[in-house]
């Protein structure tokens, strides 16, 4: 048979080149769909909130010089008149921001949902290699504290940067029509602002990169005291651990204060800009209501009008603080969703193979972990169906990595595994999974019953199939003796059962799954002599009638196996029943046994 060679690459989160500004907005959008749905409705009515707005000088203008100001005197009517225009423009300014907040908020919660559901199922297809480039807090930071940047900038960041557009625009407009010096006098003092701000735009972009790089590491650093709580206290390093945080906590202050700093220096130059506006606005105003070119009313209508102009261009510095912040968070997420899936789900195009007994084959494979030495090499073994087979050798030898790649936690770098003669690169996920379960050395528990924890291997089962499994293993004795039985709750993590319950529980749940081939990865290690009974004779039930690869430490489990497959330095060197293997003297397998045995009689 051919063998297929894969490259292999670097499974870093963040290979391949960064986006700027643009093309990480363009990206997000692409990938939050929902966040353009009805954007036009929004702007439209975002526009008609600016009109209200603009109503104020065009009232204020038409009072002073046809009311106040009139020929005859006051007149009082059309003052009354006019200040209602004003009112219904506030009410309609009102009701309009209220429509295009409702409409932003639903937007982006429902696009940022999206965005969410992608990332973490994504997570979810990446390889082991490349969810270990990074630590888990991190990547939790990227589907929770990284989207929760974007979404306070598309609700409030985004609504600013609509109604700031149009109100800018539509004061510009009436700013030419009341006086086109002043309105030019406006865009020269601001033209160089909007240099500037474009400037600011990659200093202030890079600062908010570098606050949420420290935001995912703050939260691994958090998670990793947590969750390794016992062993801190254990080894009694909790000053040690507290400097790790410590640090942690200091390398964020230090980032956010100093991309805040960077932020303000935009916002102030603004806000100065502005009132070097007004001030400029006021003494030519001034010079040409003198000379006649305005009348007072315009004068001060225009001057509100620079209040308009001025107001978004200083929001814009805000903007611009949000924007980079939500940039740098969109950056981080759509790398994670940009990371090619190595060990991807063939989807339709694969092969759903029906069940029944398995033959499980490598082809010529080899594999090695990115920038380490070849931890397999040539591997050509094939397990016949129903047969119960054990994997032995040295810590380091290969038996692990030999149980991700049966059950396609990672694929080979030459060669491939197959399972009935298909490549496990070709079956379809659902298919795979249904037909090949893996028990861990350390099987996870959620924080919720035992009921539920040994149905999660078929969410189906009724509470009676759950008993009938748990009874057929031989452990209702066991069950029998927790408080609560079924609906013991068993803790974070398990840590209400001992290490052994623990995988008397993940055995339970594979059982449940009922799987064609099974794969026990250390399924004896770390338990006491009781418990190790205990999980043996569970396991003679888990493995009858099916074909069952075992990563063993503890030779009991060889000595029980139909054949032993001894693995040394990344090679098959011996196979064959443990009868036959221990009399081969000065042997791998006999060395090993006969330490084994040291071991136990000791």
């Amino acid at each position: 048979m051919s063998a297929t060679t894969t490259p292999r690459r670097s499974t870093d989160l963040a290979d391949g080149p960064t986006l700027d500004t643009g093309q990480t907005l363009r990206r997000g959008l692409e990938l939050s769909p929902e966040l353009r749905k009805g954007i036009l409705v929004t702007i439209g009515l975002a526009l008609v909130s600016t009109i209200g707005r603009v109503l104020v000088p065009f009232v204020v203008q038409q009072t002073t010089d046809r009311g106040i100001l009139a020929p005859g005197g006051p007149d009082v009517g059309i003052v009354v008149f006019f200040v209602a225009v004003a009112a219904v423009g506030v009410l309609l300014t009102a009701v309009t921001s209220y429509f295009v907040n409702i409409r932003l908020f639903r937007a982006s919660e429902s696009g940022l949902s999206t965005l969410r559901i992608k990332a973490f199922r994504h997570i979810h297809d990446l390889s082991v290699l490349t969810q270990n480039t990074e630590r888990r807090g991190s990547l939790v930071s990227r589907v929770t504290s990284d989207v929760d940047t974007i979404s306070k900038f598309v609700q409030f960041g985004g609504l600013m940067f609509i109604v700031s557009l149009g109100q800018l625009t539509v004061a510009t407009v009436l700013m030419l029509v009341y006086s086109p010096v002043l309105a030019l006098v406006v865009w020269a003092c601001f033209v160089p602002l909007f240099f500037i701000i474009r400037k600011f735009q990659g200093i202030v972009g890079r600062a908010y990169t570098a606050v949420r790089e420290r935001v995912g590491d703050l939260l691994g650093a958090v998670a990793e005291s947590v969750v390794g709580a016992a062993t801190i206290r254990a080894y009694g390093v909790e000053d040690r651990t507290a400097a790790r945080l410590d640090s942690a906590i200091e390398a964020h202050r230090r980032a956010a204060i100093g991309a805040q700093a960077r932020s303000v220096l935009a916002f102030t130059t603004g806000q100065l800009v502005s009132g070097l506006t007004t001030t400029v606005v006021i003494v030519v105003g001034t010079v040409l209501a003198v000379r006649g070119h305005l009348s007072l009313g315009e004068l001060l209508a225009f001057l509100f009008l620079v209040n308009l102009f001025t107001q978004p261009v200083q929001t814009a510095t805000e903007i611009l603080n949000e924007m980079q912040n939500a940039v740098a968070g969109w950056r981080r997420v759509i790398a994670v969703i940009d990371t090619p899936a190595d060990v991807a789900d063939p989807g339709e195009a694969g092969v759903r193979l029906p069940r029944g007994p398995i033959t499980v084959e490598f082809d010529d494979v080899s594999f090695a972990y990115p920038g380490g030495e070849t931890v397999l090499r040539d591997v050509a073994l094939e397990i016949a169906p129903r047969s119960r087979v054990a994997v032995v050798g040295e810590t380091g030898s290969g038996k692990t990595t030999l149980a991700k790649l049966l059950t396609r936690l990672m694929d080979p770098g030459h060669g491939a595994v197959r399972i009935d003669g298909v490549d496990l690169r070709h079956v379809r996920f659902d298919s795979l999974r249904s037909r090949i379960v893996m028990v861990p050395q350390e099987g996870f528990l959620f924080d919720t019953t035992l009921l539920d924890n040994v149905r999660f291997g078929r969410p189906t089962a009724t509470d009676d199939e759950v008993r009938l499994a748990i009874t057929e293993l031989g452990l209702d004795e066991w069950l029998a003796g927790l408080p609560r039985g079924l609906d013991t709750r068993v803790g974070q993590r398990g840590e209400s059962l001992s290490a052994g319950e623990r995988q008397l529980v993940a055995l339970a749940r594979a059982y449940l799954a009922d799987p064609d081939l099974l794969v026990l990865d250390e399924a004896t290690s770390a338990v006491d002599p009781s418990t190790e009974v205990r999980i043996q004779r569970a396991l003679e039930g888990l493995t009858r009638g099916r074909t069952s690869v075992a990563i063993a430490h503890r030779l009991s489990t060889a000595e029980a196996a139909d054949e032993v497959i001894v693995v040394d330095r990344g090679r098959i060197v011996q196979r064959g029943p443990h009868h036959e293997l221990v009399q081969e003297r000065g042997s791998v397998y006999a060395g090993l046994h006969a330490s084994w045995a040291a071991q136990q009689t000791g």
